[in-house]
């Protein structure tokens, strides 16, 4: 099916305010693919404003604060299966913060905008994957509820690039480095042999989103002659961060590009 835009921004903005997240996950690697065959072109500078709603998304999952969402048991088919859902819930969120980098963002580098179409697509992937797995356990997205503290960050952060890069791929997206190795071995331990390899997949390109953003955030603090580390904790406390708590996969993080600076200022944060 041919896609129905040209340039990547603009496609991105489209993307991000379909409520189809079938269509949206289908049509963001299809982008990915168009772009790297050189289908796609790029505007850095043009200035675009949405036509819908940020972000588009159906109308279930019901979103409720953390708290409140069902509980994940996986000693029960249907608890695995909203530890499933909520795994899908995170990878669709994904899709929409990577897309929104693209848009969002003008006067940025080539390359910032290559990176972020590559996240975008992998995070695509992944919902598409736990999806289809949710639907072998009987179940589909948006049968249990779910939070939406990834988007919220997100949406802090719409007015700078350097905080959005600092808080989002750097602290919502690393936390998922930490979580991702003992939710397998739960799954693998439940007997879900694939659901645990679905997240070998997505711990192994999570390691290179975080990276995006590691890389990113390094240049906007040079381009602006911020020291990072503590441009990084001043950021935090403006927006209200959650502190991380260990315990933490440091070679996972290290894998990401975070220096041993800013695992220190992490491990001192964490123990405040």
């Amino acid at each position: 099916m041919a896609l129905p835009f040209k340039e990547l921004r603009e496609a991105a903005l489209c993307l991000l305010v379909e409520c189809d997240p079938g269509i949206k996950a289908g049509q963001t690697i299809a982008l990915a693919k168009a772009w790297a065959e050189g289908g796609i072109t790029l505007d850095t500078v043009a200035q675009l404003l949405p036509s819908a709603p940020i972000p588009g998304r159906p109308a279930h999952p019901i979103l409720l604060p953390p708290k409140d969402v069902a509980r994940r048991a996986m000693h029960t088919p249907e608890g695995r299966a909203i530890a499933i859902h909520a795994l899908t819930h995170i990878e669709f969120n994904a899709i929409n913060l990577a897309l929104d980098a693209i848009w969002r963002f003008a006067d940025m580098p080539h390359d910032y905008y290559a990176d972020w179409l590559k996240v975008a697509a992998e995070e695509a992937l992944h919902f598409s994957l736990l999806a289809a797995h949710l639907q072998r356990l009987g179940y589909a997205y948006g049968d249990f509820s779910a939070h939406n503290s990834l988007w919220e960050m997100t949406e802090k952060t719409v007015g700078d690039v350097l905080a959005r890069m600092a808080l989002v791929p750097r602290t919502m997206e690393a936390r998922g480095l930490d979580a991702s190795p003992p939710m397998r071995a739960k799954l693998a331990q439940a007997g879900d042999a694939e659901a645990a390899a679905i997240l070998d997949i997505i711990l192994r390109d999570e390691i290179g989103h975080v990276a995006v953003g590691n890389r990113w955030y390094a240049f906007l603090c040079a381009q602006r002659g911020l020291e990072p580390v503590s441009t990084y904790r001043q950021l935090s406390r403006h927006y209200k961060a959650p502190i991380v708590r260990g315990p933490f996969n440091l070679a996972a993080r290290r894998a990401a590009g975070f220096s041993e600076a800013d695992l220190a200022d992490l491990l001192s944060a964490a123990q405040s």
